[in-house]
């Protein structure tokens, strides 16, 4: 059977996508024309990694991989994916400590009433969590079968997710930032977690979601194959963000230690 590729194009999401994207755009504009400094404040680089969250999100949301996923696990495998991962980091990463100056106050309030929830350990639980409940084939199958349940899952996997990179890739320094092998050791506990599952749905002895079962076949693929496949794609995602994530963090932190050692050298703390 040949695939049905079409594009969802949801109101809601697009008018979502528009409000943020306004709302960005805006103050990374007042930035950049606000002093001297403006361009390092606010690149271009930065602008063009919210550019590519919100183009991540639609096309996980309303593009022909929308509709995909309706027919191939494996597709809703890279929907989630996208979600979970791709569209928090980049969005993440577009911020800088000036362009969230009109809210960091804001979120250390919040930060410091949500107690536990803000934690570290909190976000790796919820990350996990997420990922194996809406797996549960009847969690799956009930999910794909009502819309509104389906809207809840793929906000709930935005929400873990954006929660889960903040604690890494977070431009303001919390009360619980992550220091020294904690980036090591958050990233790897929670990946290891999630490559397992993937693993697992991988060399399943059998398909394990009753919905896919049932629908006609499309690009030949059995619904044990389909599964396998979906199971890889969540392995071998985990592997590389984890991978890259943690070069970038290493890097990071090396540009961190040198620019803390040349303050203390300028102002004699050697």
């Amino acid at each position: 059977m040949r695939a049905n590729i079409t594009w969802t194009l949801s109101p809601g999401v697009l008018i979502g996508a528009a409000l943020v994207s306004g709302v960005y755009v805006r103050r990374w504009w007042q930035v950049r024309r606000a002093s001297p400094r403006g361009e390092a404040e606010a690149p271009v680089w930065r602008l063009c990694c919210f550019a590519g969250s919100v183009a991540i999100a639609l096309a996980a949301l309303v593009s022909p991989v929308d509709s995909l996923a309706d027919q191939l696990l494996c597709m809703h495998m890279v929907q989630h994916m996208l979600l979970l991962d791709l569209v928090p980091i980049l969005a993440i990463v577009a911020f800088t400590k000036v362009i969230l100056r009109p809210v960091t106050r804001t979120v250390h309030d919040l930060e410091r009433r949500a107690g536990v929830l803000a934690h570290p350990a909190f976000a790796v639980f919820l990350y996990i969590a997420v990922i194996w409940a809406w797996h549960v084939p009847s969690a799956y199958d009930f999910a794909v079968r009502h819309p509104f349940v389906h809207v809840l899952e793929h906000f709930s996997f935005l929400v873990a997710g954006s929660l889960y990179w903040w604690h890494l890739l977070s431009p303001i320094r919390g009360r619980m930032r992550l220091q020294g092998l904690g980036p090591v050791v958050y990233m790897a506990s929670t990946k290891l977690f999630v490559g397992a599952l993937g693993m697992a749905l991988a060399f399943a002895p059998s398909a394990l979601y009753p919905y896919y079962e049932h629908l006609p076949r499309v690009w030949g693929l059995s619904a044990g194959e389909d599964q396998s496949l979906a199971g890889l794609i969540m392995a071998v995602e985990q592997s590389i963000v984890m991978g890259v994530a943690l070069v970038v963090l290493f890097v990071r932190a090396l540009t961190e230690s040198e620019r803390e050692q040349q303050r203390r050298e300028r102002y004699g703390l050697v």
